[in-house]
């Protein structure tokens, strides 16, 4: 089973992140330029939280606030789960299963080094099992 180094790998290591006194509409911004669902919110090199969609959606929009008069801290988690390179992806799945979340920034020694998303979980376990598949199917062929 892969764990989340590797996905990092495959996928890239950029993450694109947000200040917490940028504005709601910023992050909107940035998330549909890089066709992303969240952003993790970093202070002074430190994750200080996370903003998605799904907060815009629940605590904008519902509220009837404009994305232009908010911070991205008035609307972003605070409580954000993380992963380690190390974890496994299918660790990583049933974290997000249970907490229902979509999206867990890795950190390593305190650090951000990446950003993985529920897609990318599914995707890597469709390869793999893919993978296999193709294997047995050599295999039974011989």
């Amino acid at each position: 089973m892969a764990n989340v180094a590797q996905l990092l790998e495959g996928k890239g290591k950029a993450v694109h992140t947000i200040a917490p006194d940028d504005s709601v509409f910023s992050a909107l911004e940035q998330m549909a330029e890089h066709n992303i669902g969240a952003l993790p919110v970093v202070d002074k090199n430190k994750l200080v939280g996370l903003v998605s969609e799904r907060d815009y959606a629940r605590k904008v929009i519902l509220h009837g606030h404009t994305s232009r008069d908010l911070k991205v801290r008035d609307i972003m988690s605070l409580q954000v789960i993380c992963a380690s390179p190390d974890d496994d992806v299918e660790h990583c799945m049933a974290i997000m299963t249970e907490k229902r979340v979509r999206h867990l920034p890795v950190i390593k020694k305190g650090e951000l080094v990446g950003l993985v998303s529920i897609g990318d979980l599914v995707k890597s376990i469709i390869s793999e099992q893919q993978f296999v598949i193709e294997q047995m199917t050599n295999y039974i062929a011989g």
